[in-house]
């Protein structure tokens, strides 16, 4: 599989991903082709996921600039169209705490209205565009793994309530009982704001918009080659070449080490794996997730599930670390008997789908939207963490009114600054199976106190 750390870009060898979402989905919208020849564009956005899709529709029909998107493989090949599918107030990995204490309580409230107008994009993205993505019911519950989170679930909620003056509550484990049966399950943080859709048709539809409003989107047209003088970037690729004054960086966890080195090792690729069971019975439902809600738990290296419309399991979390280890059957084991571990009552249930992804981890678990230093007229947005479907889309518009010459103005400081690199690329693998033995040693000492 295509590996950000090892590969210079994924080619057309790369499938797409044997995903449920792809299975049910139907065929993908019309697109430009490869990009042929000599081009002249506005603005160049590199990738075709909703970070670069958001940008080409907020640059088409909000600044009135004809955008050209260079999309390695399919649009929404990436994690925009295989990812667990949880639209909610997030972005990144920093807890609210640790985000209150590090940056203060303005710099918070600012990133929180940043997160919370995410999810207001998405919403307004859908209306828009009437895009048919099964939107299911709001509702996200963070689950405390082990009866030691509890209190700290709590506290987190008097935060939101204090802090953001948001109705975030604690659900007492007897009454979470009506949303999540099953082992695991110590109570939980309640959101009212956040939903699931199908990613990969939210995706398309935001494509489709796009397009409509006069952006071109060129697939299977990766960027093999960059070249800047006197303020123009001549970006090539297998079959064309387009030269620009602006270029918008939307690649996220797909980022090459080898796309441009004023980017390379400012995020982590962390691979994250799906699997979808075959449909539950009644019982089975009634034993497990008998609330279609979006769940995720508190360990260091957490789960996320939740249950689908046509009765399936969708249950996800990180295993593999490089590439070319991704396809190994150890990392389903791992999932399912994470899932049973949860869900007893699904013992013995067929797995029909298992796929995975890239989502991108910066240095300080924040995402950014920035221009970037020594490139002209260049800008990145990425960093999520995964859990970007929301704040993605919302980055994609940052990223276009900055390119347009207009400024971001956020609370949220730490947006804006370029990500600190990562020390020793070379090792970076090696230092995160380090840190996943360590965080599995941590789960396992929380799962055995008392």
């Amino acid at each position: 599989m295509y590996d950000p750390l090892v590969d210079a870009y994924p080619n057309e060898k790369q499938t797409n991903p044997d995903s449920y979402w792809k299975a049910i989905s139907g065929p993908g919208p019309e697109d430009d082709g490869h990009l042929e020849g000599e081009v002249d564009a506005d603005v160049v956005v590199i990738g075709g996921g909703y970070t670069g899709l958001s940008a080409a529709l907020s640059l088409a029909r909000d600044h009135d600039m004809k955008p050209v998107v260079l999309e390695a493989r399919s649009s929404a090949w990436g994690c925009s169209g295989r990812n667990g599918s949880f639209a909610r107030i997030s972005g990144g990995r920093v807890p609210i705490a640790t985000l209150i204490e590090t940056y203060g309580q303005d710099v918070a409230r600012g990133y929180f209205g940043e997160m919370r107008a995410a999810l207001g994009t998405v919403r307004q993205l859908i209306a828009e565009g009437n895009i048919d993505c099964d939107v299911q019911p709001d509702g996200v519950y963070k689950v405390a793994a082990f009866a030691a989170h509890a209190s700290g679930l709590e506290r987190e909620a008097t935060l939101y309530n204090g802090t953001f003056g948001y109705p975030a509550r604690f659900v007492p484990p007897g009454e979470l009982k009506n949303a999540h049966q099953g082992a695991e399950a110590f109570g939980a943080l309640y959101f009212p704001d956040g939903f699931a859709m199908n990613p990969l048709k939210l995706a398309r539809g935001v494509h489709v918009m796009a397009r409509a409003h006069g952006a071109a989107i060129h697939t299977n047209s990766p960027v093999i080659g960059w070249q800047s003088e006197g303020g123009v970037h001549r970006l090539v690729t297998p079959t064309g070449t387009v030269r620009t004054r602006k270029v918008v960086v939307a690649t996220n966890g797909y980022t090459s080490s080898k796309l441009h080195p004023r980017l390379s090792a400012r995020v982590l690729p962390v691979h994250s794996q799906i699997i979808v069971t075959q449909p539950m019975t009644s019982e089975q439902i009634a034993a497990s997730l008998p609330s279609g809600n979006c769940m995720f738990d508190t360990r260091s290296l957490l789960f996320y599930y939740r249950r689908l419309p046509d009765g399936r399991m969708l249950f996800g979390g990180r295993s593999a670390i490089a590439g070319s280890d991704a396809e190994n059957p150890k990392h389903r084991q791992y999932l399912a008997n994470a899932m049973i571990r949860k869900f007893p009552a699904l013992e013995g249930i067929g797995i029909d789908y298992w796929w995975g992804g890239w989502v991108a981890v910066s240095r300080n678990s924040l995402p950014f939207v920035y221009r970037v230093p020594g490139l002209s007229e260049v800008f990145w947005g990425g960093g999520y963490g995964g859990s970007g479907v929301s704040f993605s889309l919302h980055v994609g518009t940052k990223l276009a009114l900055m390119a347009a010459g207009k400024p971001f103005d956020t609370q949220a400081s730490f947006l804006t600054r370029e990500p600190t690199r990562y020390p020793l690329p070379p090792l970076l693998r090696f230092g995160q199976r380090i840190a996943y033995r360590w965080l599995q040693s941590k789960d396992k000492r929380q799962a055995s106190a008392k």
